[in-house]
């Protein structure tokens, strides 16, 4: 038996996709097939001071390394856990005078480690970081550039007494970077906040439409004896049942966009042709692009012209996001979605993407009516696209439902947080942040439906002494998208 429960899969290869994973016994929804430790990992850039470098959980208070005054900690435990991964680089630091970027500490930390115990096999990996693929051969002129001026600037930082490393052997770590690196996210799973490599997660091929699902967990910490504490990790998780000899898959984009986007995706970010079902077929395409029926059923030019309009106010919006002029994305959803109605059917991905934006950015405003309404439709519309286990289709459930709650409208607000947990239950697991705050608001949206189904009367007077005591106010919009599962530099 190996460790982090690799024995219940196996690495095989075949003939198109080279190497995959395949189960070797049964799995149901929501089953850890196997956790998997950072070979090294790594904050971004822009948070190294409000991300803990250790657990890469996002806290308010964070002790800053007295060395190299460079890295942050929750405590003295995620201190010490650190210690064998930050000594090297907390040197390297102080000699170089300033932190590299975050490609250049990561492939450090992937070099120290090499240095520490060597390239073969580490202790629970299946595959060695020698024999992960790098894709040097296919990258494009500009990428060649940017792995050159990598390549410089790790030899600047690289200390002359450390083990030295041929050019090849620098550029093919580079290049594992670049195609196999993992999004790591805070505790709550809703912020992007660094990159690891994870050398069997790597094993892994894609679908459109995957068995399993990833999901990171930052550990926990919380027990007093830090033997109880559980390190930080990646779980690969099962969306349906799985039975001995299947091919464990996951996606590497989201399934929101049509089969030749997330073809052209994948081909110009991993390199390969997607060749699955969903989009040899082009499943799920005819509602992504669905369009009014009935008797005043639009014109082809007309379609046409919507989404182009829809395109333009989709720049136009994330323009308006980038600047925190909230307002105006509202007025643009409006005016967009008076064009769409007549013309687009309701499962349109160019609909739907101005739904999630009006109901995320409305319900910030508390403008929580006007949302809970574009949230439900936005719902409906995933329900017939998404996979039914699909983590991004639970988060934005769980979205409407307390979007629904806000308004007052507790009986659809408490359905949909119930259909959210059923499936962050599985995508998540139990003991995740996100799904513990969700049973939380179950309990309560359920107490509230018991006591609205009671005294309609007295329950408006108790919910709006509650919200005249605390307002729960929706986080500000993220104006990024959800972390994606594969990080990969732009």
């Amino acid at each position: 038996m190996t460790k982090g429960g690799m024995e219940s899969v196996e690495v095989f290869t075949t003939e198109s996709k080279g190497r995959g994973l395949k189960a070797q016994k049964e799995f149901l929804p929501g089953d850890v097939i196997f956790a998997e430790p950072a070979y090294a990992a790594v904050v971004f850039d822009s948070l190294t001071h409000v991300i803990c470098h250790n657990c890469f959980k996002r806290q308010e208070k964070l002790h800053r390394c007295g060395q190299c005054k460079f890295a942050y900690y929750c405590d003295r435990t995620c201190q010490r856990e650190a210690w064998l991964n930050h000594k090297n680089e907390c040197s390297a630091v102080k000699r170089h005078g300033k932190a590299p970027s975050e490609n250049i500490r990561l492939a450090a930390r992937i070099m120290w480690k090499i240095e520490r115990e060597g390239s073969g096999l580490a202790e629970g990996c299946l595959v060695s970081i020698d024999d992960l693929q790098n894709h040097v051969e296919s990258l494009s002129e500009e990428e060649k550039k940017e792995l050159h001026a990598d390549m410089e600037n790790f030899l600047e930082f690289w200390p002359p007494q450390n083990q030295q490393f041929g050019m090849q052997y620098i550029s093919h770590i580079f290049g594992v970077i670049s195609c196999n690196g993992f999004t790591l996210s805070d505790q709550r799973g809703l912020q992007a906040v660094g990159v690891g490599i994870f050398p069997n997660l790597c094993q892994a091929n894609h679908d459109c439409w995957p068995n399993c699902t990833v999901i990171f967990n930052n550990g926990n910490h919380e027990a007093v004896r830090s033997m109880f504490h559980t390190q930080m990790r990646i779980e690969l998780r099962a969306l349906n049942k799985i039975s001995p000899g299947d091919e464990l898959t996951v996606s590497y984009v989201d399934f929101l966009n049509l089969s030749e986007e997330r073809r052209k995706q994948l081909k110009k970010q991993y390199y390969f042709d997607c060749t699955c079902e969903h989009c040899k077929k082009q499943i799920k395409d005819d509602l992504m692009l669905a369009v009014k029926e009935g008797e005043n059923k639009p014109s082809a030019e007309t379609v046409k012209d919507v989404i182009q309009f829809s395109k333009d106010t989709l720049e136009k919006i994330n323009k308006a996001r980038m600047e925190g002029l909230y307002h105006e994305v509202v007025k643009l959803c409006r005016e967009c979605l008076e064009k769409q109605e007549p013309v687009l059917g309701n499962t349109n991905i160019y609909l739907l993407r101005i739904l999630s934006i009006a109901s995320e950015v409305l319900s910030y405003l508390q403008m929580f009516e006007e949302a809970a309404d574009y949230a439900k439709r936005m719902v409906d519309g995933y329900l017939k696209i998404y996979h039914p286990n699909n983590a991004q289709l639970g988060m934005a459930m769980m979205r409407a439902g307390v979007t629904h709650w806000h308004a007052g409208i507790i009986e659809a607000g408490h359905g949909l947080i119930c259909k959210a947990y059923a499936i962050l239950l599985i995508t998540h697991g139990p003991s995740h942040p996100i799904t513990k705050d969700l049973e939380v608001m179950r309990v309560q949206t359920e107490m509230e439906l018991r006591m609205f189904q009671q005294n309609e009367f007295m329950y408006y007077k108790m919910r709006e002494a509650a919200l005249k005591n605390q307002i729960q106010v929706m986080p500000e919009p993220n104006n990024e998208t959800a972390p994606s599962l594969f990080h990969k530099k732009e």
